[in-house]
């Protein structure tokens, strides 16, 4: 039984020995010579304003919450597309369910305002 586990484990080994030999020979090989401008936070660009320490509105973590929850769910529509012929109309009507809670669910986070970027 363990035999077929070996690959495996021979595989995670040498995955773990080229991680940490890329970050040790980097280390060792490449130049290091820090400037203020190379240790400045980068920031698309722009100067950065502020300290990296500042605290973010609640409402960024609630938007990128419901975007994940939002994105998941529609990920659940590609197999009942691909299965959708075999289904019948029981698979469209429980797909038309779920769409339904989906939407109520939409609009329900639309009428707290939970959208709103101010």
């Amino acid at each position: 039984m363990l035999e077929s586990y070996l690959p495996i484990l021979v595989l995670v080994a040498i995955a773990l020995a080229f991680a940490l030999g890329s970050v040790v020979f980097s280390r060792l090989i490449g130049q290091q010579k820090p400037t203020a401008v190379k240790l400045a936070p980068y920031e698309c660009g722009m100067p950065p304003i502020g300290t990296a320490r500042d605290r973010f509105s609640i409402k960024f973590y609630i938007v990128a919450m419901l975007f994940i929850l939002f994105d998941i769910e529609a990920v659940f529509l590609y197999p009942w597309a691909v299965v959708f012929k075999r289904l019948g109309l029981f698979g469209f009507v429980e797909m038309g369910v779920f769409i339904i809670i989906l939407l109520v669910g939409y609009v329900y986070v639309w009428k707290k305002g939970a959208l709103e970027w101010e």
